[in-house]
């Protein structure tokens, strides 16, 4: 039940989860974030920008079986991430120097953020609903788009020419595929949204605070990540 208080196995009183208190944890992971990255881009190197992908995926999956864990592992999450991304960028930002295109990162950072803002208006405002339909077709096409990931990574060990495929490149496939790709990114916002709206209306446990933080975290990278890529396509054509 939504009246539901949650307490701890001996029986004492928790403080129930607040917006406040997730506005608080996603704010002191983010600052976490930014201070790591800041590091991967002044050291960026592949070694470092494979450790934060690693210990990151790691981290994710134990705090998505484990939320109680989320505390402790999602400040931990936030700075391998935050050493991925600061590798990434600078590899971006490096790359798109002497072009038209060299704020592509400070571009990507902002896009970012107003995508946020902008799904977060259409969220209060109601023109974006979850429903169970809507959480089933997001999570679907979130879920096809890691497969096709995860399928082209494995591929490219037996048959490099892989990454050569039309969706990786900056032809018009290779475009339509990344703005599709962020249109379900943003989309994810919606479902950490309602994250935070059921957690407090349910009174959930104080930890899910830092969960609803770390879930926001997950898709603002990606979200970031996937803008930079679309950005570069832009800049190779």
């Amino acid at each position: 039940m939504k009246e539901q208080v949650y307490t701890d196995r001996a029986g004492a009183f928790e403080a129930p989860m607040t917006v406040t208190g997730t506005v608080g944890k996603t704010g002191i992971l983010l600052a976490i974030l930014v201070a790591t990255a800041a590091f991967g881009w002044t050291q960026a190197s592949m070694p470092l920008m494979l450790a934060g992908l690693v210990v990151g995926l790691i981290l994710a999956i134990a705090t998505i079986v484990k939320p109680q864990w989320a505390p402790i592992t999602a400040p931990f999450y936030a700075a391998a991430e935050g050493l991925l991304v600061g590798t990434i960028s600078v590899i971006y930002a490096t790359m798109f120097a002497d072009s038209k295109w060299s704020n592509i990162v400070p571009l990507a950072v902002l896009s970012t953020f107003v995508v946020l803002a902008v799904m977060l208006g259409l969220y209060l405002t109601r023109i974006i609903r979850v429903t169970e339909t809507f959480r089933m077709v997001v999570i679907g096409a979130t879920a096809g788009i890691m497969l096709t990931y995860l399928a082209t990574l494995g591929l490219s060990f037996f048959f490099p020419g892989v990454w050569n495929l039309a969706i990786y490149q900056a032809g018009p496939i290779g475009i339509v595929f990344s703005v599709g790709v962020i249109v379900i990114a943003a989309l994810n916002l919606a479902l950490d949204f309602d994250i935070i709206e059921t957690g407090v209306e349910a009174k959930a446990p104080k930890y899910m605070e830092w969960y609803a933080g770390f879930s926001l975290l997950v898709t603002l990278v990606w979200l970031y990540l996937e803008i930079l890529r679309l950005f570069s396509k832009l800049a190779r054509r």
